[in-house]
């Protein structure tokens, strides 16, 4: 069996001493680059990976980053954090960090939560999701000085603190637009969007990509919006209602893959629909669908928690990360 390096073997490759390795992955910035780069090309040589648990111990700290675990949503959408989470686990391990999954019941209850897991000393900083218009969670973080990144915007937070709020997001207008201006470009006119009923934030930003791209185009849009829950069956409803009103969809283009299978099983077959979220749903049924990189979120999420010198430093400066979709075609 081979054995697993040690910080001894670590120093020897590296040709400096052990306190000079220990303070490569607790203090790096007090050793110099050129012999931090030396002892980080050891570690990398021989595969160390420091004991977790005795450095909880030199630091205080736990390495590990706290997230709330939604309740049981859709089966359809609900897998989209499903893939966030999983993402998130590896990127958080690839910087030594574990993830701690914890449930809340409501915005007030998560922010419980979190000041419990804080006095414990069991995370170090926190990942939001789901964020929503003045989210509570977001400014109780932001005064109470704790490490946190949101993957959302901060939607509705003045502009004069914006940003110093660190967060992640996909770039859902740029999506809609993309699908949307792809029908355009073809000579599609009455293109339709399903959506949902409230307009704001990740709401907002879907429907805007789709008015964008129609007005640009100076086509017209009138009757050609429908907003429902996300709902399989609400979605199928509103658009066959539509279509007995004597509305002509050619196309439609949708804020989820849950309200295009709705529009796919009401309308004709040779009318294509696109979702949102690029779900195993949409892949079964080879309907296109708007495709989030979960797997760049992630990191990127992870790279602005713990700074980008590739150690654990916390709290880390305010980042934001606009991401951009892409459609996959069917």
């Amino acid at each position: 069996m081979q054995r697993t390096p040690t910080v001894v073997d670590v120093a020897t490759v590296a040709q400096v001493s052990r306190q000079t390795v220990s303070n490569v992955l607790n203090s790096p910035d007090i050793v110099r680059p050129a012999t931090r780069e030396r002892v980080e090309r050891a570690i990398a040589e021989l595969g160390y990976r420091p004991n977790a648990a005795a450095r909880r111990l030199r630091t205080q700290r736990s390495s590990t980053l706290g997230i709330r675990l939604d309740h049981e949503q859709n089966g359809i959408s609900g897998v989209v954090l499903d893939r966030f989470l999983h993402a998130l686990v590896e990127a958080a391990d690839a910087r030594g960090f574990r993830v701690l999954l914890f449930t809340a019941d409501s915005p007030e209850d998560e922010i419980a939560q979190i000041e419990a897991l804080i006095e414990g000393a069991d995370a170090d900083g926190f990942v939001i999701t789901a964020t929503a218009e003045n989210d509570p969670r977001l400014s109780w973080l932001h005064d109470h000085d704790v490490p946190f990144v949101s993957f959302g915007r901060p939607w509705g937070v003045p502009l004069d603190v914006w940003d110093s709020y660190p967060w992640v997001d996909i770039d859902g207008r740029a999506g809609v637009r993309g699908a949307t201006q792809h029908f355009l470009a073809a000579g599609t006119q009455r293109i339709g969007y399903l959506g949902w009923p409230t307009r704001f934030g990740q709401d907002d930003e879907r429907r805007q990509g789709w008015v964008e791209a129609m007005d640009a185009a100076g086509t017209p849009r009138d009757g050609l919006e429908l907003a429902v829950e996300d709902d399989v069956d609400a979605a199928a409803a509103a658009v066959r209602t539509a279509l007995s009103a004597g509305v002509d969809f050619e196309a439609v283009v949708c804020a989820s893959d849950t309200l295009a299978l709705g529009a796919r099983m009401a309308l004709p077959a040779a009318v294509p629909v696109v979702g949102y979220d690029d779900t195993p749903v949409a892949g079964a049924l080879g309907m296109p669908s708007v495709a989030q990189p979960l797997g760049e979120a992630a990191r990127a999420v992870v790279d602005v928690l713990l700074g980008s010198t590739g150690h654990a430093v916390l709290p880390a400066p305010a980042g934001h990360h606009l991401l951009e979709p892409s459609v996959v075609w069917r």
